[in-house]
């Protein structure tokens, strides 16, 4: 990481005036460090290498990145350490569904917004709070999961969500298979039902259940391993689907024959959030990374080095059309109903299984 002048000249002058005023000059230098959970690969090894050593140039906060699984197994560990006073990580980015469960055992450290500088900026689906309205997460990245199409095969881009339900589109979908990743539900909800407010009951729930099956006979590959479809989309075996917004324009970028669409319903965003729990001992450091990572400058950055979505409104960043379109799209999008896969997560498996997948 790169070496702050304002730590050195602290430690320089500490020395000077004597042991005794040298050692809590020492153990404060020491203590602006942090650790940072984020998801594994290639999205750390691009927060490594562009991200966290701005940061400390920034900050004098030196960080030391942790490679946290995605899904809901880091919760898991999270919540074992928490309970024996251990915190893995001082900072992680916590997916929303993990997030939400968290809220449950009251696992998160409560956040400071005055201490987050820009926390008025940030858009309301990227706040996640305690039902007493204490702060649990701050949205730390967004991304999009699109309608995508091999060009080939469709010259022309699908409009709407509703192109899944074609008959002309038999056996040509490739799709997520889990409720809880899919968001079809919402998909669902928003084409055919106005809005996802058609989820509030069980009973809404299994209508949109049933208008979703009705696609069943367009779906060749409910996939979990996304190389699997990226690849089949290339290739055109399997010509239209759900995927990842910012892969697939990456994938467009190297000459392959596909293409993202923001429906008119919009695209499905998805996020994580910093959270901190209760047992990290350097919460005023992690508002410090917070706070960091909130500014316009840093959310523009992130879109430019990692790909994704910014947690903040489009006006306040520097990023040309072209680079905002990379990972993102000024039209409402279909947030995902989160909730439900906290408090109905047993019983949306089994009719997920049952009616849709099975």
């Amino acid at each position: 990481m790169l070496g702050n002048p304002t730590r050195r000249s602290v430690l320089i002058g500490a020395a000077a005036a004597g042991a005794t005023l040298a050692m809590p000059g020492i153990l404060r230098a020491q203590e602006r460090s942090l650790k940072v959970g984020v998801y594994g690969g290639y999205f750390k090894e691009s927060f490594d290498t562009n991200v966290f050593p701005a940061f400390t140039q920034a900050t004098g906060i030196t960080v030391e990145s942790i490679a946290e699984p995605t899904g809901e197994a880091w919760l898991v560990q999270l919540e074992q350490a928490a309970r024996a006073g251990v915190a893995p990580a001082d900072v992680s980015m916590v997916s929303q569904v993990a997030m939400r469960k968290g809220l449950s055992t009251d696992l998160w450290a409560p956040l400071d917004l005055a201490s987050i500088e820009r926390a008025g900026d940030i858009l309301p689906p990227f706040l996640v709070r305690y039902p007493d309205e204490r702060v649990a997460g701050v949205g730390a990245v967004a991304w999009y999961i699109n309608l995508v199409t091999n060009t080939e095969a469709y010259p022309q881009a699908p409009e709407s969500w509703a192109a899944f339900w074609d008959p002309a589109n038999a056996g040509k979908l490739g799709l997520l298979a889990l409720v809880s990743n899919s968001f079809l539900l919402e998909v669902t909800a928003s084409t055919y039902f106005g809005g996802t407010q058609v989820l509030d009951t069980e009973e809404g729930i299994l209508k949109v259940m049933d208008k979703l099956a009705e696609l069943k006979p367009n779906v060749q590959l409910w996939y979990r391993d996304e190389a699997q479809f990226e690849q089949a989309l290339k290739s055109g075996e399997i010509p239209m689907g759900q995927y990842y917004h910012d892969v697939t324009g990456l994938a467009a970028s190297k000459g392959s024959p596909v293409r993202s669409t923001f429906p008119k319903e919009g695209g499905i965003s998805d996020s994580g959030c910093w959270a901190v729990t209760k047992a990290s001992a350097k919460l005023d450091v992690a508002h410090e990374f917070i706070n960091y990572m909130t500014q316009p400058a840093t959310q523009a950055l992130l879109a430019r080095k990692v790909g994704t979505a910014p947690v903040i409104a489009r006006p306040l960043l520097d990023l040309t059309d072209a680079e905002f379109a990379a990972v993102s799209s000024s039209a409402a999008p279909i947030v995902p109903r989160y909730d439900l896969y906290v408090s109905k997560a047993d019983w949306l498996n089994q009719k997920w299984t049952e009616l849709i997948v099975g």
